[in-house]
């Protein structure tokens, strides 16, 4: 993850809550407009957009300057996530390298930057190197609790001169020296997934699953759905289930949603038990929105929201891989603190329900069948009405025209 932080100070003009910034019209943000130095070297098009996985992310917070609060500044905080995908980009291997994933080292810190470092997750790094190999070794490491799991990082810090100037540039290489185990990386304490069940365009059920993994201990949830108007939700018929039986929240909000106004808001507070799977699942009707409000590609689907979960979930670390059924002392024993606890938001996957979509394209043909009745019928109609019948007497021939039948008939050719 690459980060940028900044501060500045809010103007005295400016009342407080708000900021003010001026706004350039019909300007895009491209790439080139901006120099490239330090970190940013690295953000290369070609090679993030062909990642597995990409996020950018603006955040944006008042910050005290002093401890009354007088004055704030704001804080600026842009984060970019990448995954890359080191066994296909190692062609099997699983070393990687800054050069490999972005087709680029870095050459230079920021000079506008107090601060460049590089962490480099080095949790299985052993001091025999065994196993790892990191090139060039890191000068300072850094041990911290990320997540509720001890984690091992390296620092690479771009204001080092040293750090540039020996090689002229810093190219970070992971190596294994023998193959590592594939083993499944570890479940998380809390996780959710969330699904749409039913048939037809009528009803349907959204359901979401939260999982509590932790062996012993159990751990409340703060759940809040944002679902939209056109999903008409029966809130009797909300269900949570846990372990087969019913689970009652702590604390339930519900807010109606209004036709093309609001969406419906539902927000609860539910227990989870330890080591179980909590089921909460609520039936809605679909809709019938107007044809204007339709998107360009209906038969795509609408986008639902996903959920956020929002608890304080068991440190990792304070847990011990050991049969808890035949320890049933470890609880006395090892007690477990509220420190150890940290703070996860999560976000589920977004949702694509389908909605009774009508046809489109009949108004078209419903036009073309019209015109062609107005053309043929009212067409021919119109041209009886207006068009002026005369009648005409047949006229007989004369002198010249008898002569010529008469030659005609002498040289045996049919009279006129």
């Amino acid at each position: 993850m690459l980060c940028c932080r900044g501060r500045w100070s809010a103007p005295k003009t400016s009342p407080p809550g708000r900021s003010s910034c001026p706004v350039v019209p019909r300007a895009s943000l491209i790439s080139f407009h901006l120099l490239q130095a330090g970190l940013s070297v690295l953000l290369k098009a070609d090679r993030l957009f062909h990642t597995s996985y990409h996020s950018q992310a603006v955040h944006i917070r008042p910050v005290c300057r002093n401890a009354r609060c007088t004055s704030i500044s704001w804080e600026l905080r842009q984060t970019l996530s990448v995954v890359f995908d080191a066994f296909i980009t190692g062609q099997g291997k699983k070393d990687w390298s800054l050069f490999r994933m972005f087709s680029r080292t870095l050459t230079e810190p920021c000079p506008l930057a107090s601060e460049s470092r590089v962490y480099v997750d080095i949790t299985t790094y052993n001091q025999d190197n065994e196993t790892l190999e990191v090139h060039p070794p890191p000068t300072t490491t850094y041990q911290d609790v990320i997540l509720g799991t001890r984690k091992t990082y390296a620092i690479y810090d771009l204001l080092d001169t040293a750090m540039i100037n020996n090689s002229r540039n810093l190219n970070i290489q992971l190596k294994w020296k023998r193959p590592p185990e594939n083993e499944a990386p570890p479940v998380p304490f809390l996780h959710a997934q969330r699904y749409v069940s039913g048939y037809g365009l009528q009803k349907g059920e959204l359901s979401t699953l939260l999982y509590n993994t932790h062996p012993y201990r159990a751990f409340p949830v703060l759940l809040l759905d944002t679902v939209p108007w056109y999903l008409r939700l029966y809130v009797h018929t909300l269900t949570i289930t846990s372990k087969g039986k019913e689970n009652k929240p702590s604390y339930i909000h519900y807010q109606p949603a209004q036709d093309r106004l609001q969406p419906h808001l539902l927000e609860m507070l539910i227990q989870l038990p330890a080591n179980s799977v909590t089921k909460v699942s609520i039936q809605f009707e679909r809709a019938l929105l107007k044809w204007t409000e339709y998107t360009p590609d209906p038969n795509h689907g609408f986008y639902v929201s996903p959920s956020v979960l929002s608890a304080l979930v068991p440190s990792m670390v304070a847990a011990k891989p050991v049969d808890w059924e035949e320890s049933p002392l470890f609880n006395s024993l090892f007690p477990v603190s509220d420190g150890s606890n940290y703070f996860v938001r999560l976000y589920t996957e977004p949702l694509l329900v389908n909605l009774p979509t009508p046809d489109f394209s009949m108004p078209y043909n419903v036009i073309c069948l019209t015109c062609t009745v107005v053309a043929v019928c009212y067409g021919s109609f119109y041209n009886l009405l207006t068009r002026t019948f005369h009648i005409e007497e047949p006229r007989t021939g004369g002198l010249a025209k008898r002569l010529a039948n008469l030659i005609r008939r002498a040289r045996g050719v049919p009279p006129l």
